[in-house]
């Protein structure tokens, strides 16, 4: 309980999370590649996720700010209808699978989450959206696996899902040694999670 044990600042992004049966359709297809290139550090299943705003090291303390503006912003959004489609990498270093289907809503999502935060008075560095899933990051000096599992899935095309909620998630990055691992500190259902599902 010693108070300098206890970490100041927490890595957070908000991102939306695929359902797990759009998530187990993309593991299938990935499986073999598992087992071909162990080498490759593979993200954790319950980890994907598309990031929409990373927002980096932040005060524990200004996190709370957070949570009743985004639970608004989702309440008043209809739910995006998206898909998990294709491979890419960047740099030869980050496996990807790409994200299909209302990618103009997406991108306005994006935008006005980024507007929120702003308007909360927390200052992180503007990327631009690229949606996509991290699925694993190849080793140093294990470049080639990377482009070649791509190609593996390149034509790859998952069922469309409804985003059911915005989620503002923690991570260890950068704390030590350990593998990445992710935390939902909250989540908030869109208004709209049923549009558009008949």
């Amino acid at each position: 309980m010693n108070e300098e044990t206890r970490p100041a600042t927490v890595r957070v992004f908000i991102a939306l999370a695929p359902p797990d049966h759009a998530k187990e359709e993309l593991a299938r297809v990935l499986r073999p590649a598992y087992g071909t290139h162990s080498r490759m550090r593979w993200n954790r299943i319950e980890d994907w996720h598309i990031t929409l705003a990373f927002l980096g090291e932040l005060p524990v303390a200004s996190v709370p700010l957070l949570r009743q503006p985004l639970a608004g912003l989702a309440a008043a959004q209809p739910a995006p209808r998206l898909a998990l489609r294709g491979s890419g990498h960047f740099d030869d270093r980050v496996l990807w699978s790409g994200v299909d289907g209302d990618l103009d809503e997406l991108h306005m999502l994006a935008a006005d989450v980024r507007s929120v935060v702003k308007r909360c008075g927390i200052v992180f560095e503007e990327r631009p959206l690229r949606p996509h899933l991290t699925l694993a990051r190849a080793r140093r000096g294990d470049l080639t696996s990377t482009a070649e599992i791509a190609t593996g899935f390149a034509g790859f095309s998952g069922t469309p899902w409804l985003a059911e909620r915005l989620h503002l998630v923690g991570s260890n990055a950068g704390r030590s040694r350990e593998p990445i691992r992710y935390r939902d500190i909250e989540a908030w259902p869109f208004d709209g999670g049923h549009h558009g599902a008949s």
